[in-house]
């Protein structure tokens, strides 16, 4: 076979695999994405965990102080982490505040100053998530 030929014939099968492919592509009928995306998945309600952690990371800075924040990210590290459920959960941690009260005249400022009989009300520190 001459070789003009072998590139005929090339030629004609490729227009005529591509025109093949266009009627095909033509006649076929479009499914809806949504349609596609909901398909072969049943409808589970959210996860009440991934609801708070986005609220958490909405409110920014303030959710280093928030209680609910930091069970939440405390949650959120365990079952990435694959440890098992912690038996008791721990207290509520109380808010602690940016700015405390300025001393007033009745407070002493230093310990050498306080009256006698006065004690000074203990620190207590927030509960911190466990770590293992």
């Amino acid at each position: 076979m001459d070789g003009k030929t072998l590139a005929r014939v090339g030629a004609i099968v490729f227009v005529a695999v591509a025109i093949t492919a266009t009627a095909i592509e033509m006649n076929h009928k479009d499914v809806a994405p949504d349609v596609l995306a909901t398909q072969g998945r049943p409808v589970t309600a959210p996860d009440p965990l991934a609801a708070e952690l986005l609220r958490c990371s909405e409110i920014g800075e303030a959710g280093t102080r928030d209680p609910n924040c930091l069970k939440a990210w405390a949650e959120n590290r365990r079952r990435f982490l694959g440890r098992p459920a912690p038996v008791s959960s721990p207290s509520p941690v109380a808010p602690t505040t940016l700015f405390p009260s300025a001393p007033t005249s009745a407070d002493p400022i230093h310990k050498d100053s306080a009256p006698a009989g006065v004690t000074e009300p203990a620190v207590q520190e927030p509960a911190r998530p466990e770590v293992r």
